[in-house]
């Protein structure tokens, strides 16, 4: 592949947003370039369910037919059990529209957008490495790559967008600072053979301030996240892998045979360091962060990606319309991402509130904060405000642009 000199929009990232935007832009004519560091997308990814309304605005982008012709997991409820009794349970066909979350490998989501991008207009380039950017006179030009074994190059562009995650190079270099809050506790997560009559609900199960995550993933599996103490994890491994497994069983015996059985030895888990990153200032002349890069979020409900494809869907017609009114080859000013900034810092906040919350009530373990814990959550699971409440948190309407559904129809139709 040839690779560009210069392009309209850079994105380094080819994650599921940087992807996801690389497709919509694409559509419009824009000519973009999008970088990803890793070689390919075969690897495991934690995040891979997909809230209720990114399934719809997916669909509303015409990537319906994609997805059903790959398959996914419908995820129909979530429920909470504490000290063995239930104590929550949302039933996601409660929700407007009906529509369930679902789980799909990211490594398809990302093919899936990248196959839809393919025009002489779009290049995603795999193996690629951002080592720097390329500023001129206080704006941002392009930024600086190498590849295995190649030598640097540059491409210089009106717009480079940071979609590289929550350790965003690109951040760093644009000098762009991140306010890293740990949380008290860190994940251990695995993956095991979804066993028969399991069912399709995302559980949450707790004793004390001990918990499991454990999510139906497709096609048949369940993937199990484990909470330990921030730092804890080398403790947790000189105790070993045995240990480890009595110690997931300990908080939910159903799990005693799949673990033993397919838990192994430490490469069969992923570590994850847990904490949330505030970014003031998102954007500089000639760039803007997306995703992880501009607001990490802990993995409690999944929300990054789903976050990051409302960030998506909100600042592509954004970034259409400033290049539409600049000078050909001008370089995008960062004020006209003022608008995008404020609206996705306010949902984002609200999500990043919900999560500390819910963080602090799975910390508990003296007895009087685990009983006052355990009341909380029945009552609330006896309330009508426990929709109200996580419509606010996972089931926010994306607004999709109608020229991206106008290229959406055209699309399916070919």
């Amino acid at each position: 592949m040839t690779i560009p000199a210069e392009t309209d929009v850079l994105i380094v990232g080819g994650g599921p947003a940087g992807a996801l935007l690389g497709a919509l832009l694409a559509r419009r004519g824009i000519d973009v370039v999008v970088v990803e560091k890793q070689h390919h997308l075969d690897r495991d990814f934690r995040g891979e369910t997909l809230a209720a309304p990114s399934v719809v605005t997916l669909h509303k982008l015409g990537f319906g037919p994609a997805l059903a012709e790959h398959g996914y997991l419908e995820t129909t409820a979530v429920s909470m059990r504490m000290e063995g009794r239930e104590v929550l349970t949302v039933d996601y066909g409660r929700f407007a529209g009906r529509t369930l979350p679902i789980d799909i490998p990211q490594p398809a989501l990302i093919g899936i957008f990248n196959e839809a991008a393919r025009r002489p207009n779009h290049h995603y380039l795999f193996g690629t490495g951002c080592t720097g950017l390329l500023e001129e006179d206080g704006a941002i030009k392009g930024a600086v790559f190498k590849q295995q074994g190649g030598e640097r190059f540059t491409i210089r562009a009106r717009l480079v967008v940071g979609a590289d995650g929550r350790f965003s190079k690109v951040r760093k270099e644009a000098g762009l600072s991140a306010h890293i809050q740990p949380m008290e506790r860190d994940f251990v997560s695995f993956k095991l053979p979804r066993p028969a009559g399991w069912g399709n609900a995302a559980e949450l199960v707790v004793d004390r301030d001990r918990h499991l995550v454990v999510l139906p993933t497709f096609p048949d599996f369940l993937r199990v996240g484990h909470n330990l103490p921030k730092r804890g994890f080398g403790e947790l491994r000189k105790r070993g892998i045995e240990a480890f497994r009595d110690g997931i069983a300990a908080i939910d015996p159903r799990l005693r045979r799949p673990v033993d059985e397919h838990l192994l030895s430490w490469d069969d888990t992923g570590f994850l360091e847990i904490f949330t990153a505030e970014v003031d200032q998102w954007t500089r002349d000639g760039l803007v962060l997306i995703g992880d890069a501009s607001h990490t979020c802990t993995p409690i409900l999944g929300q990054g990606v789903n976050l990051a494809i409302q960030d998506v869907v909100t600042i592509t017609p954004v970034i259409a319309a400033a290049l539409a009114r600049g000078a050909r080859g001008g370089t995008v000013p960062a004020h006209v991402f003022d608008g995008f900034v404020a609206t996705r810092k306010a949902h984002k906040s609200k999500v990043t509130g919900f999560q500390r919350m819910q963080e602090a009530a799975l910390a508990q373990h003296t007895p009087l904060g685990v009983a006052l814990r355990r009341l909380r959550f029945s009552t609330l699971n006896k309330l009508p405000l426990k929709y109200v409440m996580f419509e606010k948190v996972i089931s926010v309407p994306h607004p999709v642009d109608p020229v991206d559904e106008q290229n959406a129809k055209a699309l399916v139709a070919s």
